[in-house]
């Protein structure tokens, strides 16, 4: 009984580490030739989604991955490669507020505000960009974050009928991108079992005319 219980630990142990290595390799495969961090390379969509993220960390410092992301935004719309700019993050409460915080700052730095529009609902990679083409009317995207989560929403993206590349934000190094990049393995395999079970956004609502 015990030597059973062995063995079919280790075959559930081999059967999820199988998963995280396929689900790995399937969206790095198919991000190939999507993703860019050359701003003068990348082709011209009329909407940026930036996926959101904390303004800070926990001990109150700036959160790199949400500068990064602020910068990437600034130099593809002053450079022309995205006409509005679609914030999409979590606003859980009224105490946290990602898409504000995003729009604050891009106003800080001179993007009109008229070009900025503001998704609430984004509590998930998978709303984001479900609620781009559901709510926002969307088609065709630019998703602005880190490449490695880039990679994970185009997957998303064009699973749900959306054509999507991706413009890279700087990384992060250091033990917080180290720790960021390991919860992504698991969020990498999430994506399929999600897939396979139709997992949609928590919120979808009434539709919102970009122009």
């Amino acid at each position: 009984m015990k030597k059973k219980k062995v063995y079919y630990l280790i075959l559930l142990l081999s059967l999820t580490i199988s998963l995280i290595v396929f689900s790995n390799y399937s969206i790095e495969k198919n991000s190939k030739n999507k993703t860019y961090s050359d701003s003068s390379q990348i082709e011209k969509n009329k909407v940026g989604l930036v996926l959101g993220t904390s303004r800070t960390l926990k001990n109150g410092t700036i959160n790199l991955y949400f500068k990064y992301r602020i910068n990437a935004t600034v130099e593809l719309f002053n450079k022309g490669k995205i006409d509005f700019i679609l914030i999409s993050g979590d606003n859980g409460n009224e105490n946290y507020d990602e898409p504000s915080d995003f729009k604050n700052e891009l106003i800080k730095l001179g993007i009109p505000e008229n070009k900025i529009f503001l998704d609430y609902a984004g509590f998930r990679t998978l709303d984001s960009v479900i609620r781009a083409k559901e709510i926002f009317g969307q088609q065709s995207i630019t998703i602005i974050s880190q490449q490695f989560h880039n990679e994970r929403a185009i997957y998303l993206a064009e699973k749900n009928g959306i054509k999507a590349i991706g413009f890279n934000a700087q990384d992060v190094s250091g033990r917080y991108g180290i720790k960021v990049k390991t919860r992504e393995y698991l969020a990498r395999t999430k994506v399929f079992i999600d897939i396979l079970f139709g997992v949609n956004p928590k919120f979808l609502g009434e539709k919102i005319e970009i122009k």
